[in-house]
């Protein structure tokens, strides 16, 4: 997939977010290898420090883990990639009332339409 970044947030930020979408959506399971800086960096076509930057917030967050000098790899730790998951659910709940509430849609309206959504 293409990337393309929005000036109002750090392009770092946008591939950490990317990357941990990726992780929890299954394509990177536990235990799996990540593509490498350099790799990453030619593909997304940004600085490979952009990229470690990345990394290193993913590794904060211990979704990734490095040991040594083999690469990266996503946590077999279910544990926080269950608290991942839900820490992301529960930002897109948030922003989902929000916006919402700008059009004013009630929270009653929402639960209504989401339970009437055939996705």
């Amino acid at each position: 997939m293409a990337w393309s970044f929005h000036r109002n947030t750090p392009v770092y930020l946008q591939i950490a977010q990317r990357l941990k979408n990726e992780i929890l959506r299954g394509t990177y399971p536990p235990g799996s290898q990540i593509p490498t800086v350099r790799a990453l960096a030619v593909e997304a076509a940004v600085n490979p420090n952009t990229v470690q930057h990345a990394f290193a917030a993913l590794e904060a967050e211990g979704l990734l883990c490095s040991p040594g000098t083999q690469g990266r790899f996503v946590t077999e730790d279910e544990a926080v990639l269950a608290k991942c998951k839900h820490e992301s659910l529960t930002h897109l709940t948030q922003e989902l009332i929000r916006m919402a509430g700008e059009i004013s849609v009630s929270k009653e309206e929402l639960i209504h339409l989401i339970e009437e959504a055939d996705v």
